[in-house]
């Protein structure tokens, strides 16, 4: 299965046709060549993404509920719950509520013997051909025997562009979004952030 990657599109080249039709939807006479508009355009456009990537906070993209595992929790319960809900991982949380680690489906192949991410034919492939099915190396294990640690976090005030980033460079699905006293307080998905740009999108067209 392909990499997971995420980032903003890139610049959209303004032609003269372009700039001509914008010119001609506005009322009255304009003072400005088409060169100098496609400039202001450009600069326009490069300034409200730039808004967009520091004004919007991870507080006002995170889901509030967020589904927690314990690390003691055996691994056939922590699949059953995430395949319940839906999600392809939960943050994992020690006795005192604090995030120690996130487990994902990642771990689970991980743990199963595969390198990188399988497709589903070639997990049954395998499963079909060999008598001993690795699911088996899951039994009787708990969460914190496979969970990635340390976890990777985030604070109520990091900034979507920080969230981009960091999504693309530790190749990550999912943020969990962690108070001072690192208990969990939301969590940002990758589907969260694309929702944000769709939104930001919507609200640049005329």
């Amino acid at each position: 299965m392909p990499k997971n990657t995420f980032a903003l599109p890139p610049r959209v080249d303004i032609s003269e046709q372009d700039v001509m039709q914008a010119m001609s939807t506005i009322q009255g006479y304009i003072d400005i060549t088409p060169g100098d508009f496609r400039e202001v355009y450009r600069a326009a456009c490069s300034l409200a993404v730039k808004r967009l990537l520091t004004s919007l906070k991870a507080a006002d993209l995170m889901t509030g509920t967020v589904h927690l595992v314990e690390t003691e929790m055996p691994l056939v319960a922590a699949a059953a719950l995430l395949a319940e809900k839906g999600i392809s991982g939960a943050p994992v949380v020690d006795g005192d509520g604090k995030i120690v680690g996130v487990v994902s489906e990642k771990d689970f192949l991980r743990e199963m013997g595969f390198v990188t991410t399988p497709s589903f034919m070639q997990i049954a492939t395998h499963c079909l051909n060999d008598k001993s099915c690795m699911i088996c190396r899951l039994r009787n294990k708990v969460v914190g025997d496979i969970m990635s640690r340390p976890p990777v976090t985030g604070s109520p005030e990091m900034t979507i562009g920080e969230i981009s980033q960091l999504f693309q460079s530790r190749e990550i699905n999912r943020l969990p979004i962690v108070a001072a006293d690192g208990r969990p307080v939301g969590i940002v998905t990758r589907t969260d952030l694309a929702h944000s740009f769709h939104r930001f999108a919507e609200g640049m067209e005329p």
